[in-house]
């Protein structure tokens, strides 16, 4: 399933427009990772762990989001937007991941 940050798909025409999709996947740093991250940054290195988790969170957001748009017989999804929200609060160090698009057909 094609994904694309744009409007239109450059050589296709899109030949309906099946609505908004979503994806969105929470994540929880535990209380070693923190301490681990807190330590990374004060002597200038990369924190690894959270890198790794966010990239786990996004994949299974924009994994959710397919599942969504092929439910509905899309071949794409268009204007995929993703974005990150520190819950904090109640919730800790919750961390939510949201894929946005809109799911397309194409015309062959």
């Amino acid at each position: 399933m094609l994904m694309l940050t744009s409007n239109v798909i450059e050589g296709r025409v899109i030949g309906r427009y099946h609505g908004i999709v979503t994806g969105d996947a929470l994540i929880g740093a535990n209380i070693y990772k923190d301490l681990f991250s807190g330590v990374r940054d004060v002597v200038g290195g990369r924190t690894s762990a959270y890198e790794k988790e966010l990239a786990r969170a996004r994949e299974l957001a924009l994994s959710s989001m397919r599942e969504a748009a092929e439910k509905l017989g899309a071949d794409a999804i268009i204007g995929v937007r993703i974005d990150y929200h520190n819950l904090g609060g109640t919730m800790g160090n919750t961390i939510l991941v949201s894929a946005t698009g809109t799911a397309v057909s194409l015309d062959e």
